[in-house]
């Protein structure tokens, strides 16, 4: 199971426990303390009227009180509380002497039974608070009624208790706002609680992005592709990105030093020695002819080492750049155009002609399936993003290879084409073909084909095009030509504006 989803699923299982006890609280809460509020209520009322009541239950007839108590009952009400309407008044109200027998009653129906054995006389009778919650319906758990009672006093003696007065309310009265507030909690928290899954999500893409970045970084880190650390933002996944591009850096650039210190030493072994030869045997006395030609051979083993170390250390600066710093758009066959001119004294040299057009077919028989530079001035350009000088120096590259191995008299194309989303600069000459047993080992450092002249190159021209190829994401591809000789393919992405 991937970081990300085990990050979310126990985010989501720590917030959706905690939503649930929470909201399980709240419910659970929401009834006892509305009937709490109620009962608070009811003995305020309960011990004002019983105090409103005391001077005729002194003088053992109510005839002030009754009569406003009955008046209250027959009363009926128009109201709308929080948006729940009230149209009748819901309170009972009963009067019992010191005998707990009931002298009224709002309802009128109980009036001369003896109360005393219920919990709210007989425990005001003794001076106790006296309160109970008694089903109206002995099968329907939602008809309770609560009763509240308060002591009526002797007003001419304050520690007397000459009767009790009990206010009831249905607890069925205020069920509308317990559900309600039931509601309004499951409403919210149910919000709440997908919002919290939302900002679960979102937090676990951006760790999961972040994460999965950098693994693709590290892989292509580990599989020697040229990588750039990405932007990580200003986080702790960003500071260990940093160090991992730091640590890598440093190892990368040992190793790297090593092995190039130990080909360069290779490969100037050959120049050296044949110098150190020239110069010894230029020692001896010999005729002008000869000593002419040793101090040729020492110019010319010079020219060798200077090649080998500059093409070496353009190669280093390529393979050690991760990015392009400033792409900037390239017209490709502008771009042909000017290397071109670069090679033109080596093409005369040569013998060689140099075709802006048809490939003539190249190994996968797609070269030359499009129009050449020559073919009008109208042409559409092809426009790619980089670095110009290094797309110059790698098609400069692949020219000089063509050049080396092209025959005498032949002649070399050059064709810039869109093939298949993606721009194409084939170079094809009519040369003797890439061996079999070479096919493998063109991209080595080093590794070159003897030239039809005898000479050899330096072996780092096409490590080079395709380092410059890998940094603008492209490829390159050498192959043999049906039509015979050898095509090499700089392949490059198109901007997707084109």
């Amino acid at each position: 199971m991937k970081i990300g989803l085990r990050i979310l699923l126990g985010y989501f299982l720590i917030v959706g426990l905690s939503a649930w006890f929470l909201l399980n609280v709240a419910v659970d809460e929401v009834k006892p303390g509305v009937r709490a509020s109620q009962e608070d209520t009811l003995v305020d009322t309960a011990h004002l009227l019983a105090e409103m009541a005391a001077p005729d239950v002194k003088g053992g007839a109510l005839t002030e009180i009754a009569p406003r108590m009955r008046e209250y009952a027959r009363r009926s009400v128009t109201a709308r509380i929080n948006g729940i309407a009230k149209q009748h008044l819901d309170y009972r109200v009963y009067i019992t002497d010191a005998r707990g027998i009931v002298l009224f009653d709002t309802t009128g129906a109980d009036v001369g039974k003896d109360y005393s054995r219920w919990n709210d006389v007989y425990l005001t009778l003794r001076g106790k608070y006296g309160v109970r919650s008694t089903r109206s319906d002995p099968n329907n758990e939602n008809s309770t009624v609560m009763h509240v009672a308060a002591p009526i006093l002797d007003p001419a003696d304050r520690s007397r208790i000459i009767g009790v007065l009990t206010v009831a309310k249905p607890n069925a009265s205020v069920q509308a706002f317990i559900e309600r507030g039931q509601r309004i909690i499951m409403r919210w928290g149910i919000a709440l609680l997908v919002l919290s899954l939302l900002v679960g999500i979102a937090f676990a893409w951006w760790l999961a992005r972040a994460l999965r970045r950098l693994m693709d970084y590290v892989a292509d880190v580990e599989a020697g592709r040229k990588a750039a650390l990405p932007r990580l933002g200003n986080n702790e996944i960003a500071t260990l990105g940093q160090a991992l591009e730091a640590m890598r850096s440093r190892l990368e650039g040992k190793e790297y030093a090593e092995r190039l210190m130990h080909t360069l030493a290779h490969e100037l072994k050959s120049p050296i020695a044949a110098i150190q030869v020239s110069a010894e045997l230029l020692q001896e006395p010999m005729p002008d002819g000869e000593r002419q030609r040793f101090l040729a051979n020492i110019l010319e083993q010079n020219t060798r080492q200077k090649q080998l170390i500059d093409k070496l250390l353009a190669l280093v600066r390529v393979e050690q750049q991760q990015r392009l710093e400033q792409a900037a758009p390239v017209e490709l066959r502008a771009l042909c155009a000017a290397v071109a001119g670069d090679f033109a004294g080596a093409l005369a040299a040569r013998g060689v002609r140099l075709a802006m057009g048809d490939a003539g077919g190249d190994g996968d028989g797609k070269a030359g399936s499009g129009p050449g530079l020559d073919a009008g001035a109208d042409a559409v350009p092809l426009v790619v993003e980089g670095d110009a000088l290094l797309l110059r120096q790698a098609l400069g590259n692949l020219l000089d290879n063509a050049i080396g191995f092209a025959p005498v008299g032949s002649v070399i194309r050059i064709l810039p084409e869109r093939r298949d989303g993606q721009a194409v600069i084939a170079v094809c000459d009519s040369g003797p073909g890439i061996p079999a047993y070479a096919q493998e080992r063109l991209f080595e450092r080093f590794y070159s084909l003897p030239r039809p002249d005898g000479a050899k190159s330096t072996g780092l021209g096409l490590p080079f095009v395709r380092e410059v190829a890998a940094l603008h994401g492209g490829e390159v591809k050498v192959a043999n030509a049906r039509r015979g000789g050898c095509c090499a393919e700089l392949v490059l992405p198109l901007p997707l504006a084109l």
